[in-house]
């Protein structure tokens, strides 16, 4: 099944998400918050899943009642395939179907290789690719059976996905093999007009990261890259958003950089 050619439709409707349906992991802060608030503003409804099912009941009321959109937060284990199938039950059920499903959910331990415990390698390969893996393919069941044309999978890797990271051997293993799985899938779904996107954020200053602080070799780095400042959550989101919306409709399988040019 060919994509549809969307050439003659207005500017509008191509910046437009009113009436579809999309999910966020990891959308309690950070990336994922900030691809939630542009989604919403887009005009889609989203379900927001994070361990911290509280907190993110609280964001999605707040983003709903600022936007007055349908936001919905919800407790969620990317690791528990158990968690992840009631997650994209629950966005069926309380959505009305499937559309947009960003697999957000990550985690970056620091730690040299001689001091990486297998749990802790263990731990990054099954929230990062693992479940990013369980996400897709819940999205793809639900999309397949729902009433969708335009089904979208957003994965956020990382430019770590493309080369090596100092003390990050366990994050940047994950994180390729995400852009695989990325690649892979655009081949298995194009048939099904289910397109596989990834984003590649460079340093991205995030809670996690502002809690770790910007280290001076960072400040440093940032400095000399082509657009001069790290990114913010938002550069991001703007990025995931544009993978949503028609406007990206004959792009699949590739990765888009958000990198302030480090990796030019």
């Amino acid at each position: 099944m060919a994509i549809d050619d969307v050439s003659a439709l207005p500017l509008s409707q191509l910046m437009s998400l009113k009436g579809r349906r999309a999910v966020v992991t990891g959308g309690g802060g950070g990336i994922g918050l900030a691809a939630v608030r542009r989604l919403a503003e887009a005009g889609a409804s989203v379900l927001i899943g994070d361990l911290n099912g509280d907190a993110v009941k609280r964001e999605a009321d707040k983003i709903a009642k600022e936007l007055g959109a349908t936001v919905i937060g919800q407790s969620l284990d990317v690791t528990s395939e158990q968690s992840i199938i009631a997650f994209a039950d629950a966005a069926v059920s309380q959505l009305g179907g499937l559309d947009i499903w960003v697999n957000n959910a990550g985690i970056f331990p620091h730690s040299s290789i001689t001091d990486m415990t297998v749990e802790s390698w263990e731990r990054v390969q099954n929230v990062n690719l693992r479940g990013t893996f369980l996400g897709a393919r819940e999205a793809v069941a639900r999309m397949r059976k729902g009433s969708t044309k335009k089904g979208v999978i957003i994965n956020v890797a990382s430019t770590a996905g493309h080369r090596g990271r100092h003390h990050l051997a366990h994050y940047s293993a994950s994180k390729h093999g995400v852009i695989g799985l990325t690649r892979s899938l655009a081949l298995e779904l194009g048939q099904d007009g289910i397109r596989i996107l990834a984003i590649a954020p460079g340093i991205t200053s995030t809670p996690g990261l502002e809690q770790r602080g910007l280290s001076e070799d960072t400040k440093r780095r940032a400095a000399a890259m082509p657009l001069g400042r790290v990114g913010v959550p938002d550069d991001v989101a703007r990025v995931i958003l544009f993978c949503a919306l028609d406007m990206s409709s004959l792009m699949t399988g590739t990765t888009l950089f958000v990198d302030s040019g480090a990796t030019a």
